[in-house]
């Protein structure tokens, strides 16, 4: 058996976790296992198994083309910095102790470096339209070459500072930027704080005025983009008493930040009015209004009605105009072929006129 990755030494703080990564090739496939020496002087190796720690320790191991393994541990204290060991064989007597050689095992080491993770005192004040975010790490703390803040996953300030002090200014009210922010301490291991912004609900309707056609299903649903996430959601109609999941005709799902009413077949009477959508977090309530209007199946029928209307009127205006034209038409006709008629005849009483007066 031969190792093909080897685990790798790594700095944590208490709580944060750990993985060791360990891959080792032979034929036939060999076993891996893990073992642990602690720092303490009279401590010695014992072997690892997933469960252990509390179930603190998770194994996942992989025997195909080769061998696989990684060793997971979260929650990480002080006793849990030491060696660890992964240890590959592919002998068939491996495992039997009491045939010599007793232990035919290749091992590849890595140390884990648990650190004390230091308090930070994290606020959020308002000041003049402005909130001030702050943070500050106590000693004993290992050397800083910098500060971030983030939120989410974007960067919104950056610095080259060495002090335990930092800070974040943003403009505006607190309702409109509520969320988790975190202070980066670039230390080897790198040091997180948390400033968490929170305020109560602040429920937006996805829309405020929704339409259904009667006999169809009804789609109503509000929103809450600010933090901390809703604990509850209620759903009211009219101000009457709160409507209950699967009553009647109505589905309520609700998720975290966003809840959805459903209303099936709508009916024109009875669902069209207001519904109020109503939030609970740990610091506040909040809620909206969402208006349905119920259509009758055939408001979709009146439009093209309305043009066949249309139609029909344009037609009866050119029939009747091409009507009353048609007598005039045939009349300027007939005008047309007497015109020439009468003129031969003046002329040729002309000519008779002329005649007599020669004789």
């Amino acid at each position: 058996a031969g190792f093909i990755k080897s685990p790798l030494s790594q700095k944590r703080l208490t709580q944060d976790s750990v993985e060791l990564y360990c891959e080792a090739i032979g034929n036939p496939i060999p076993e891996i296992q893990w073992w642990f020496e602690g720092n303490e002087p009279n401590e010695t190796y014992a072997q690892l198994w997933d469960g252990a720690r509390q179930d603190r320790v998770k194994i996942n191991a992989t025997y195909n083309l080769h061998s696989t393994s990684t060793i997971y541990i979260a929650n990480l204290t002080s006793d849990d910095s030491g060696m660890y060991e992964c240890r590959a064989s592919n002998d068939p007597d491996r495992n039997h102790l009491s045939k010599i050689p007793k232990v035919k095992w290749i091992r590849s080491q890595a140390n884990v470096f648990v650190i004390e993770r230091p308090d930070i005192k994290a606020h959020v004040t308002g000041v003049s339209g402005k909130l001030v975010l702050t943070c500050n790490m106590t000693a004993p703390y290992p050397a800083i070459e910098g500060h971030e803040w983030m939120h989410g996953d974007k960067i919104l300030q950056t610095d080259t500072e060495s002090g335990a002090f930092t800070s974040y200014t943003i403009e505006g009210k607190m309702e409109e930027h509520s969320g988790v922010y975190e202070c980066v301490y670039k230390t080897s291991p790198v040091i997180k704080g948390q400033v968490n912004i929170s305020v109560p609900p602040q429920v937006v309707a996805y829309k405020k005025s929704e339409h259904g056609n009667e006999g169809d299903t009804g789609v109503l649903t509000c929103k809450n983009p600010s933090f901390p996430p809703v604990s509850s959601w209620v759903w009211y109609k009219n101000g009457q008493e709160p409507i209950i999941n699967g009553s009647g005709r109505y589905i309520i799902k609700s998720s975290g930040n966003k809840t959805e009413l459903r209303i099936l077949k709508l009916n024109i009477e009875e669902d069209t009015g207001d519904y109020h959508c109503n939030a609970t977090n740990s610091y506040g309530f909040g809620g909206a209004t969402v208006n349905l209007r119920v259509r009758s199946r055939l408001a979709a029928l009146w439009p093209f009605l309305g043009i066949v209307a249309e139609v029909l009127v344009l037609v009866t205006i050119i029939f009747i105009y091409e009507k009353r034209r048609k007598p005039d038409e045939v009349l300027d006709d007939d005008d047309g072929g007497s015109a020439p008629l009468k003129s031969n005849a003046t002329n040729h009483k002309d000519k008779n006129v002329r005649q007599r007066n020669a004789n």
